[in-house]
C-alpha cells in the first residue's frame, strides 16, 4: 500500500515527519509519498518558492525513514493542485494497488469544499489522523452520509480493495505548525528542534520567512 501525504510544507517540520511515520507503521505501508503542493486551491500561496520547498523536503528526508519518498508531480503540473488530478495520475501507475490519502481531521471534515471531492473515494482510501484529546470537527451531513458504511477499524481491510474505505489512525499530538515557525523567524527567534537542522540551515541561508 502507498500513502499519499500532501501539503505545502512551508516549511516541512517534525510534526509532518512524525505523523507520517506513525501512519506508515500503523498501516504497514510500503511507502509514504510526500507531495508538495504547487498552487493550493483552498489557501493562500506558499511563502517559499516551489524549488526551495522541494529542497527543504529533500533535506528533511535525506536520512529519514526507509520508504519515505518525494513526489513532485504537483509542482510540475500547471494550474491549481487538485488532489483529484493527482490521484488519477497515480492510479494510472498503480492500477490495482491500494492508495491511502493521509489527512488531518480538519482537512477530512472540509472535503466537501474540495474539487470533485466525492470522486476521491473512487481513487483512494481516506486515512484520517486523529490526535488524542482533539475535539471532533464539525462534519458536513453529506460527507457523513457518504462515509457511512465505509469506515473500517481493522487496517487490514484496506488491503482488500484499492480505494473507498475510511480508517482512523491515532497519532502523537505535536503542537508544531509551519505558521508558528514562520512567526518565530520573523521575530528573530529560533525554531530549532521544531524542524530538522538542515532545513533550518537552508532557511537561514536563503533568508526565507523574513529570517536575517
Amino acid at each position: 500500500m502507498i500513502g499519499i501525504y500532501g501539503g505545502t510544507f512551508d516549511p516541512v517540520h517534525y510534526g509532518h515527519l512524525r505523523s507520517a511515520l506513525e501512519v506508515k507503521e500503523a498501516l504497514d505501508l510500503d511507502e509514504v509519498r510526500f507531495l508538495p503542493c504547487g498552487v493550493p486551491p483552498h489557501r493562500r500561496s506558499p511563502e517559499a518558492p516551489a524549488h526551495l520547498r522541494l529542497r527543504m523536503l529533500e533535506l528533511a528526508l535525506q536520512d529519514a525513514e526507509p520508504g519515505f519518498r518525494i513526489d513532485a508531480r504537483e509542482l510540475e503540473r500547471e494550474g491549481p493542485s487538485y488532489m483529484m488530478d493527482t490521484l488519477v495520475s497515480l492510479r494510472k501507475e498503480f492500477a490495482d494497488r491500494p492508495l491511502c490519502l493521509i489527512l488531518g481531521k480538519d482537512a477530512f471534515a472540509g472535503l466537501p469544499s474540495w474539487h470533485r471531492w466525492r470522486e476521491l473515494f473512487d481513487q483512494a482510501h481516506m486515512i484520517v489522523m486523529k490526535r488524542p484529546d482533539a475535539p471532533e470537527p464539525v462534519t458536513d451531513e453529506v460527507l457523513a452520509e457518504l462515509v457511512r458504511g465505509r469506515r473500517v477499524d481493522d487496517a487490514g481491510a484496506l488491503q482488500s480493495r484499492p480505494a473507498g474505505l475510511v480508517h482512523e489512525v491515532e497519532v502523537t499530538r505535536l503542537a508544531i505548525a509551519a505558521t508558528r515557525i514562520r512567526q518565530l523567524l520573523r521575530a528573530g527567534k529560533s525554531p530549532r528542534y521544531l524542524l530538522p537542522d538542515p532545513v533550518l540551515d537552508l532557511i537561514r541561508e536563503q533568508k526565507l520567512y523574513g529570517d536575517g
